[in-house]
């Protein structure tokens, strides 16, 4: 099992199809990022991807990271700056607790979804959607492994 075929294509589908009605309610860039392996810390690893994915660039700060080690079992959820600027720290927490839930169980497609959809949500008070919203990053789930 590799991180390229952990997910279904039915299963990839569906998370492209989160990413993209959780988009539907923020102006806010949602990405998955899928690796083999994280041997580092999981926030540090996120973060060279975010940067990678280019992330950063989008106009208003308000890229979100949704990162998962497949064979070391680690996940994180990465918020932009600007996001960062206007959000508590915990900010992330109650999705991280329900993505965990549905990983504990195996039914990690299902987690993803929910997270992200709560993503969307929660993004909403401060990054609406605003009419002519510009798709400034790809939906499609990225898979990495190694640093270059």
């Amino acid at each position: 099992m590799t991180a390229a075929n952990f997910f279904s294509k039915e299963e990839k589908e569906q998370i492209k199809a989160a990413v993209q009605t959780a988009e539907l309610n923020t102006s806010g860039e949602i990405r998955v990022h899928i690796d083999n392996h994280c041997k580092e810390e999981v926030m540090d690893r996120a973060a060279w991807w975010f940067g990678k994915l280019e992330m950063h660039k989008t106009e208003q700060r308000n890229g979100v990271l949704f990162y998962l080690a497949v064979k070391d079992h680690k996940f994180a959820i990465l918020g932009d700056a600007g996001i960062n600027a206007v959000t508590l720290d915990d900010f992330w927490d109650t999705i991280k607790a329900k993505m965990l839930g549905h990983f504990s169980e195996g039914t990690f497609a299902t987690g993803l979804q929910e997270g992200i959809l709560m993503a969307g949500e929660a993004l909403k008070e401060h990054f609406p959607y605003q009419d002519g919203d510009v798709n400034e990053l790809s939906d499609e789930i990225s898979f990495g492994g190694k640093k270059e």
